[in-house]
Parts: structure tokens; sequence; C-alpha cells
């Protein structure tokens, strides 16, 4: 970004103590291997994690300098043997790296409590009927008006009292109107669009909404009931079919041995015979028989309708229900665990992802992109931002036409970092990038202008990282010469049998000794006590 301001704020997170010097004092040299200076910082900074060193006392700071030069030694051993311009180091480091970064670059208590959010909705199911006006692709604002009327005209006939689910199924059997009536009989967070989803979760049970602008069209919608989340269960089943109609058999013969078998196998397994082995014997689910018929945990929705609502119904582990029949046939189910609703902590990684790749990830980010603009002193520009919303009327921002246009403009659209970006200078970023959910010009133009800003503020963060986050630099350096002990160790020392490993450091650590030249800054040691935050506390 041309002209940004490089960033000058100093920041400490997370640890429980500081340097004394700051960064207009030189930091001296502790110690010196194989020719390499090694700064006392990078010395303060590993002593000081951990909490079995003690700075201040003669005999501890003694037996640390001794443990940080063999660390030093060993290090600069794997580096003379070129380990740490493997590809495989190259990658790992940099892999740590951009997470490292990547840390600093969010507000992780912020994503939690949006995760959260998602996670207290999951603990009701909804039943939701809606009627969708289906949209073209890449509508703009003036042609979203003919689908809305034709929404708002059916709205009007439910308010009138006419029935919902008559006025939907008409419009849908004619089909050319584009119009979809849909049962959702279960319907979770994070299944459907966020402004679907949005407003029946706020809906009164058995109140219509008006239409509803998503991705996909304009919905009319009515939450039909509410459910707890009964959670997960598992089930065995054993799934008997009739017998096939080339068996020789006519229709009454089939169906009569059908409904034997079936009785005869439920009696089996009432009366107390391995489930297990009923399944691998009577079966035909080709899958699960021969283990026994134990199918995977599932919750509502999951499995065809009348087989869940029977597994549903059992409530104590080893119950079993009457055969119920689905397309596939009979099922026999046994019930063998229920879990309740799965604990956040379980679940905080699948919704993390999919909240970070679709249009949810503005309610994920949503705290860091707020705290970013403050922090920059971001100022907005509505008049500028009406412009370019005016465009949206006749052209889709993709469109050549629209950034013909918009790139003529030069009003202020915002301030930021000391920066005023005109309306060209997003409509060039528009042009370059223009990735987006949405379908509606409208919301495309908003979605992209709230992704400029992000990559605005991110790129001056990563900019400032090692400014605002002094401690950046040691953990990229610790990690570093950490895989580079690792390897190193493993190949002279910790492969080798326990018995040996002991002698085996103690000859390695010798010959290092003998192989690299050692000095140690004696003067810096006798005056640690200068350079340690007087207040730190381990």
């Amino acid at each position: 970004m041309k002209g940004m301001k490089k960033i000058f704020v100093f920041v400490i997170l997370g640890f429980n103590f500081y340097f004394a010097y700051s960064q207009e004092k030189k930091d001296p040299v502790v110690m010196t291997v194989a020719g390499k200076e090694i700064p006392l910082s990078e010395f303060l900074f590993l002593a000081q994690k951990d909490s079995s060193v003690d700075l201040l006392n003669k005999k501890s700071l003694e037996n640390y300098v001794t443990l940080f030069k063999n660390f030093k030694l060993k290090v600069t051993e794997a580096e003379s043997l070129g380990i740490h311009k493997s590809r495989a180091f190259e990658d790992e480091l940099a892999n740590y790296s951009a997470q490292l970064k990547a840390s600093y670059l969010s507000d992780k208590e912020g994503e939690t409590k949006a995760l959260r959010e998602v996670y207290e909705k999951n603990k009701d199911i909804l039943s939701v009927s809606h009627i969708l006006f289906l949209m073209p692709p890449q509508t703009v604002s003036k042609d979203t008006v003919a689908f809305y009327n034709k929404a708002y005209e059916a709205y009007q006939q439910i308010m009138a009292g006419e029935d919902f689910t008559a006025v939907g199924q008409a419009l849908a059997a004619d089909e050319k109107s584009g119009v979809i009536y849909e049962n959702l009989d279960y319907l979770y967070p994070l299944q459907t669009l966020k402004a679907f989803e949005d407003v029946a979760y706020s809906l009164p049970i058995g109140v219509v909404s008006s239409p509803v602008r998503t991705a996909k069209g304009f919905h009319l919608m009515r939450v039909n009931k509410k459910i707890t989340n009964p959670g997960k269960i598992q089930v065995a089943h054993i799934l008997i079919v009739p017998p096939p109609e080339e068996s020789g058999l006519d229709e009454d013969e089939r169906n009569k041995l059908f409904m034997d078998r079936i009785n005869e196998v439920y009696e089996k397994a009432k009366s107390g015979e391995d489930f297990a082995t009923l399944a691998k014997t009577y079966s035909s689910d080709d899958k699960s028989g021969p283990n026994g018929g134990l199918l995977p945990s599932f919750g509502l929705g999951d499995m065809v309708k009348p087989f869940e609502q029977a597994a549903f119904t059992l409530m104590i582990p080893g119950e079993i229900a009457e055969p119920v029949r689905t397309r596939y046939g009979y099922h026999i189910i046994k019930l063998l665990n229920r879990k309740e609703r799965v604990p956040f902590e379980e679940m905080e990684r699948g919704i993390y992802m999919t909240m970070k790749q679709g249009e949810r990830n503005f309610d994920l980010y949503k705290s860091f992109d707020e705290r970013e603009k403050k922090k920059y002193g971001y100022v907005f520009y509505q008049e500028a931002y009406d412009d370019l919303q005016r465009l949206c009327d006749d052209y889709f921002p993709t469109d050549t036409a629209f950034y013909d246009q918009a790139s003529k403009l030069t009003k202020t659209l915002m301030h930021l970092n000391g920066i005023d970006f005109p309306q060209n200078e997003f409509a060039e970023y528009l042009n370059r990038y223009p990735f987006s959910t949405k379908t509606y010009s409208g919301d495309f133009l908003s979605e992209v202008y709230r992704l400029f800003i992000r990559d605005i503020v991110t790129e001056l963060d990563k900019r400032g990282i090692e400014e605002q986050h002094p401690e950046f630099h040691q953990l990229v350096k610790e990690y570093h010469d950490g895989i580079l002990l690792f390897e190193v160790s493993n190949n002279r020392v910790w492969d080798k049998p326990l018995e040996d490993q002991a002698r085996l450091e103690e000859e390695w650590i010798k010959e290092l000794n003998e192989k690299f030249e050692t000095e140690v800054n004696r003067k810096v040691l006798k005056n640690i006590r200068k350079y340690i935050n007087p207040i730190s506390k381990k």
C-alpha cells in the first residue's frame, strides 16, 4: 500500500517479565560461540521463561550459563552440518512464523465469543417452512424490485388469512414461476445462509416473516416449531428386506415370509439373544451387518425420518424399538448410548472452520475489525460511499462499466492511519479482488469494502509486528534453535539405547567444547542485576 506510514507502537503482551533496557540502549553480548555473538536479550528471554532459574543467585546463574552454552554449541554443530538449509527445516520455520504472526493479527477473545454465540444457538433445532422467490445470480438493485413485489404480494395474501402452505404450494406448482416451497424439518446453525438463519432464530413460532433477502432471492418464512437439541445417539440395527420377486413365491407368500422373518428376529432380540450375532446372521445391510449392526452416532436430520423417529424414542441403552419400516425395508433398532449436546470445546474447531470460510467470517472477525479501525483512527464518508452504491443500481460491481465509472471518482471514501483513501483506490481494489459470497450488487459492494479495510489494517499490523511485539523475534529464534537442537541431538544421543545416552551426551559436550571456541562475557554477567526488571517475579 503506497504512502502508508510505519507503525511505532511498543506493546508487550502475555509475558510476566520485560527487559529493563530500551531499544535505544545497546544489547550487550553475553557470550560468543564459534565467533557468533549471542545478545544478552536472547539469554534473558530464555532464562526468564524457566522458573527453575534464579539469575540473581550466583550458583543458579552459573548452572544456567553452562546449560545455555551447551545449547548454543549444539545449535552451532547443527548449523555446521547444514541442517538449517534443508527444505524441511525452512518450511517448518516459515510455517511457525506465519502462525505466530497470525496469532497477533486476531482477537481471540472476540472470536471465542462469536463461536460461543453459534454454539448457544445449537441448543435449539428449528422446523421451518419457507417460500423462496428465486433471483438470478449477480442481480443489480433495480432488478430486485419485481422479485420483492412478487414476494410481498404473497405475504399480503397470507396476512389476509390465506394458508401459508397452500400459497407456497400453489406458487411452486408453476414450473416457470421461479418459486420454491420447502419444509426444513431440522434446521441447525450454520446450515443455511446467514440472513435466513438470523431471521429464523428470531421469529416467534407460527409468525410469518415479511420478505427476507438472501443470496438466493426473497424468502417468506414461518417457524413451525422449536425443539431442544437432544444430542446424538448411537444404535445398532438389523435390516430385513423382502424376498426377491424371482424367489418363485407369489406376493402374499413373500409378504408372509417377510413378516415372519421380521417377527422372528425381533423376538430373538427381545428375548436377550446377542444382538450383534443376530445382525451378522440376518441383516441385509452389507456395511453394518458384519460389524454387529453398529452405526455411527447421529443426530436429528441425519437419517431417514421413520428410522430416526423410532431411534430417538429409545431412552435407555439396551432398549430395542419395535420394527420400523423405511424405503429400505424393516429395521430392528437397539440403543447403545446417548450423548447430550457435544461440549463447546469439542465443537469449537468445527464451528471456527465453517465460519472463517464464508460470509460468517465477518461475525467471526468482527471484534478484530472494529478494534483495528479504532486503533488506526478510521473515519467513514457516507456521501462518497453512496456514489458507489448508486452505481450498483445499474451495474454489478464486477462489470467493466462499474469499474470504468468508479475509477473516475475521487472523493475521500475513508480515512485510516492518517491517510485519505479515495473512491477510485477502492475501485482498483475491487477490480483486482472481486471476491464475495453475495449475488446482490449492493451486498457484494459492502462485503468487498469490509475486506478492503481488513486488508489494509492487517498489512499495517504485519509491518509493525516486531515494533509492537518485541518478543516476536525471540520466539522465532527460540523455535529456530529448538528445531536444530532436536535434529542434532536425536542423531547423536536420543535415538541411541537409553543406558548409553548419559555417556554419549558427556562425550559429545566435550567434543563440542574442543571443536568450537566459546567466550563468556563475565563483566555483563557480574552486572546482570541492572538488566533485569527489579519488580519482575518468577
